[in-house]
């Protein structure tokens, strides 16, 4: 611990204000609309509704975090970041932004969960609005978007010809397989709000023709059969070891003998400190749900014995949520 400084320390402690700033930028969509032209403090208070004072001292944070620009007592954002941060822009990650300013609130009882003094209740993978599922589902598009080509790679699916895409929101992954195999088939499954926003997107990507949209909840129904893939990707860390056990037994039915389970999430080491982000990743599970957790591989590997899986091993290892486990149906 000698090669962290106070100033290290001292980092650790404030750099919430700089996020809170952003964050509040974003969910005001300020990005947006300073993307195009330049406006005064009192125009975009005008247009957001928004306190003149607050938004004054708001605007000029951000210019001077570099996320906006100030000229002549005009704000704008800059080219390269209302690319990322407009709503408008084809490769926004203010979806995964809006997600992270969600996580704030929750992250905030943090001290009164470890403490005993809170319990999160509600189920796992369930959200307190449309606008926050909304929010989810268009973060994990973000994050598959970037993820999907290397990781169907490394699945390396050329045999497969049925796939079962479990809990795959708006079917990002499901495009990266269908694409590498243009003779592969594929099933959705998801709840029922998720599909009908997977189909919007589905039918602009012209796809919707190889693939089966099945609108069920994992915990009560049964997984639909006749697969000889099936890929679970980051759902396990919202579920207990029971859960997980119970949901690969799901699965176990729905393909073929021969057929291969695919399991992306963290991958914990032994004593769980690595990777990194899947330690911060556990306490966010234990904000979220009764259960959740980051497991380690031999935790995998157990459960998908248990639910009669063999040959279980680990295809890839990763730091991001990228480590892929294989199993296959006797």
């Amino acid at each position: 611990m000698d090669h962290i400084s106070i100033e290290k320390i001292l980092d650790l402690s404030r750099d919430f204000m700089e996020s809170r700033i952003f964050l509040t930028a974003a969910e005001m969509d300020l990005f947006t609309l300073l993307a195009h032209a330049p406006l005064s403090a009192q125009e975009i208070a005008q247009k957001k509704k928004a306190s003149l004072r607050g938004l004054t001292i708001l605007l000029d944070a951000l210019a001077g975090m570099g996320l906006l620009i100030k000229e002549a007592e005009k704000y704008h954002c800059p080219a390269a970041l209302s690319a990322l941060l407009s709503r408008n822009a084809s490769d926004s990650v203010l979806p995964m932004v809006l997600h992270m300013a969600t996580l704030w609130k929750r992250w905030s009882s943090l001290t009164d969960v470890v403490q005993g003094s809170s319990v999160p209740e509600k189920p796992a993978g369930s959200h307190r609005d449309e606008g926050e599922l909304r929010a989810f589902i268009g973060a994990m598009h973000v994050i598959a978007r970037a993820f999907a080509p290397r990781i169907v790679a490394a699945v390396r699916p050329g045999s497969s010809r049925a796939l079962l895409d479990v809990g795959g929101a708006l079917g990002t992954y499901t495009l990266a397989f269908l694409d590498a195999v243009p003779e592969m088939r594929a099933t959705l499954f998801d709840r029922p709000a998720v599909i009908e926003m997977a189909r919007t997107f589905l039918r602009d990507a012209g796809l919707l023709g190889r693939i089966s949209l099945v609108a069920g909840d994992f915990y009560r129904d049964e997984l639909p059969g006749g697969h000889d893939l099936a890929f679970v990707s980051a759902v396990i860390h919202q579920n207990s070891l029971d859960q997980n056990i119970a949901l690969f037994a799901k699965a176990f039915p729905a393909l073929t003998p021969g057929g291969r389970i695919i399991v992306r999430d963290h991958v914990m080491a032994p004593d769980r400190t690595s990777p990194e982000d899947g330690a911060i990743f556990a306490v966010n599970m234990l904000l979220a749900t009764p259960g959740g957790g980051t497991y380690t591989y031999d935790e995998i590997r157990q459960a998908l014995n248990q639910a009669g899986f063999v040959r279980v091993q680990l295809i890839q290892a990763g730091e991001h949520m990228d480590a892929l486990v294989e199993a296959f149906k006797p």
